[in-house]
């Protein structure tokens, strides 16, 4: 990919050089069954994989190189992409969703500026205390929950939560856990020209909604019936089998979030 300027969600985005496609690695830290992960990888690589984690400028010769060129008014959040500072407004440190391939990742950790018109709902954390969910309330807008965490793509929680719209109650991924695979939302990977993605993105979004029920069985016949035979590549049905059959839901409702 050669430099140039890419718009995104109404902020100015740079991109420089092509994007390095790395294996999602073994998850043995989540559960030792599911070491063979690193299957769940695309036979040619997509256009926009974000590497498993993004990097700082300081850590990246292509971040060094796009701040010392565009300035103090840029902040480098990782996969040769750069935005202003300020975006959204007041955000001095503003975050990134990265997500593209079978990966999905977020630079640096978001904070709370407060609820607000449109974006009313609760925040969740975890363990660490980080913020990683965020509860829909009623007349919530994307833009307006990135404009409160700080996330200058807000329109891509829709696309890492694999829904089209947002609804009340409705809990959505704000900090995925870069170390478990994300199922593509739109088509598989490997999908060839003029596939039909409509039948796959409802299968997908059907097993998102059975994930967050905490349907394991649902999710199971939804796979059997619809999705498993969606995919190209029988290796990336194959983790998600895998994943169905370890049972753990923590897991399943990111890949599936």
């Amino acid at each position: 990919m050669n430099r140039g300027a890419k718009i995104t969600t109404g902020v100015a985005v740079l991109v420089v050089g092509g994007l390095v496609a790395l294996a999602v690695p073994a998850v043995a830290s989540v559960h030792g069954a599911l070491s063979s992960w690193a299957l769940f990888q695309p036979t040619e690589k997509p256009a926009e994989e974000p590497s498993v984690e993004p990097a700082s400028a300081e850590d990246d010769a292509i971040g060094e190189e796009m701040i010392d060129e565009l300035g103090d008014g840029y902040v480098y959040v990782g996969n040769g992409t750069a935005i202003p500072k300020g975006s959204p407004a007041g955000c001095e440190d503003p975050a990134w969703l990265h997500v593209g391939g079978t990966s999905a990742s977020l630079s640096g950790d978001l904070v709370d500026r407060g609820a607000r018109d449109l974006a009313a709902g609760s925040a969740g954390l975890d363990d660490e205390g980080r913020i990683v969910t965020y509860t829909v309330a009623p007349g919530d807008a994307l833009y307006a929950i990135g404009d409160r965490f700080c996330i200058a793509n807000a329109l891509t929680i829709a696309m890492l939560n694999h829904t089209r719209t947002i609804q009340p109650g409705e809990v959505l991924l704000l900090h995925p856990d870069s170390s478990i695979p994300w199922v593509p939302y739109y088509n598989p990977v490997t999908a060839p020209a003029g596939y039909q993605q409509i039948p796959y993105q409802l299968a997908v979004e059907a097993m998102s909604t059975a994930a967050h029920a905490g349907d394991l069985d649902r999710m199971r016949a939804i796979f059997a019936s619809e999705l498993a035979g969606l995919f190209p590549n029988p290796a990336e049905a194959e983790v998600i089998a895998q994943a169905l059959d370890v049972g753990d839901l923590d897991v399943l409702r990111q890949m599936f979030a």
